[in-house]
């Protein structure tokens, strides 16, 4: 009867021998995999951050422009009406108009006292 115990008790020891060697080498392949993701995923996150560092400068760039394009606006706005008044009145000039009689300016001196 002992006998028996101790071969049943052998064969259960190999048995859980032979399952734990298993499961050592499936933990060990996830392992592998787990650290090979990690190091793709660290390169993944170096490209990423390299990627936002150019986006955020360009984004920087683009609101100078932005910024400057608003604070001149009025400047650019006068300026391109000055510039078609002038344009009409050289066409006027070169279709034989005499504009030295026109009024260009005004001027509120005349009321003032």
């Amino acid at each position: 009867d002992a006998q028996e115990d101790y071969e049943k008790l052998m064969k259960d020891s190999a048995e859980k021998r032979a399952a734990d060697s298993k499961a050592v080498s499936e933990n060990e392949s996830a392992l592998a995999e787990a650290q090979s993701d990690l190091s793709k995923n660290h390169s993944d996150r170096k490209a990423n951050a390299k990627n936002t560092g150019e986006t955020h400068s360009y984004n920087q760039d683009l609101h100078q422009t932005c910024d400057f394009l608003v604070a001149n606006f009025d400047a650019r706005k006068s300026a391109r009406t000055e510039e078609l008044e002038s344009l009409d009145k050289a066409k006027a000039v070169l279709s034989g108009a005499d504009l030295s009689l026109v009024q260009t300016k005004s001027s509120a001196k005349f009321l003032a006292a």
